[in-house]
């Protein structure tokens, strides 16, 4: 059911994230490696800054992972609002014609 506060709400597959985040972090490792021992310092310094940005993101997912399923952003931040039974717009008012 929609609300219209995902974007505020929004959640992501932590799992997936780790994963993807070890398979960033393996290549970026080996191309850190790769590049250095080929004497291109750009490149191997390309590659680290890489290393760098999925090792801040893997460390924060980690960290998600560990708060458990009930994480919130913050707290300013409040809990999903329970959904109200009612239809998601206005039914036209009914009109009795003689």
């Amino acid at each position: 059911m929609r609300t219209g506060s995902e974007p505020a709400t929004a959640r992501s597959a932590l799992r997936a994230r780790l994963w993807l985040c070890v398979w960033g972090l393996a290549w970026a490792v080996f191309g850190t490696a790769a590049f250095a021992l080929l004497g291109r310092p750009g490149w191997a310094a390309a590659c680290g800054v890489l290393l760098l940005v999925v090792t801040v993101d893997m460390t924060m997912v980690l960290r998600h992972i560990r708060q458990g399923p009930h994480y919130q952003p913050g707290r300013d931040v409040p809990p999903y609002r329970p959904p109200d039974n009612s239809p998601p717009f206005p039914r036209p008012p009914r009109h009795r014609h003689p």
